[in-house]
């Protein structure tokens, strides 16, 4: 690159020397001396004059030196990209398989708490039935002593019945065994 700039600079002399530049495809540069790096012995910036030099460089340099930039690092680039793309979709078929496990637990999960829905639902249906058979045994003892109640209440009518037939067979008794005057005939 220094190469070219000195065929730059030898170039503008003699150009400069004759006429200004024209603009035939050639690109023209500056540097300023803010440009520059500044040397031991330069003065400082500010108190330093500036010195525009036009550097006049020519198309097909320009276009050669693109080139042999692109060169040099399109190859790491396009290797880069590649291995850029390749990351991404390692990483869409990681997350696709994280997604897969996550859907495993969240399954396996709700398994469990099936798994704990039918215990409950066996201790549950277990007591449903245990009460059951305590209702049908309570029914049952009900419905014998309805009978039983019922029995006894015919019994107790039987024996008011009974009672009152005795007291009346007494009463009449008592009446037979009561004096009569005798009748005259």
């Amino acid at each position: 690159m220094a190469n070219f700039a000195t065929e730059g600079r030898a170039d503008e002399s003699s150009s400069s020397q004759r006429d200004p530049p024209q603009n035939t495809g050639s690109y023209e540069f500056s540097l300023t001396p803010q440009d520059s790096r500044p040397t031991e012995d330069s003065q400082p910036a500010e108190k330093s004059v500036p010195i525009e030099e036009p550097i006049v460089v020519d198309r097909k340099a320009i276009e050669k030196l693109t080139e042999g930039l692109l060169s040099h690092y399109l190859p790491d680039l396009y290797s880069s990209k590649q291995a850029l793309l390749e990351l991404n979709q390692n990483q869409v078929i990681l997350l696709d398989t994280l997604d897969q496990e996550v859907t495993k637990f969240r399954e396996c999960n709700s398994l469990l708490d099936l798994n704990s829905l039918f215990t409950e639902a066996k201790f549950y249906h277990g007591k449903l039935v245990n009460i059951r058979k305590d209702m049908i045994m309570l029914h049952e003892k009900t419905t014998k002593l309805k009978k039983r109640a019922l029995k006894l209440q015919q019994q107790r009518q039987k024996e008011v019945m009974e009672k009152e037939q005795q007291r009346e067979k007494e009463l009449e008794r008592e009446r037979q065994l009561i004096a009569k005057p005798a009748q005259r005939t």
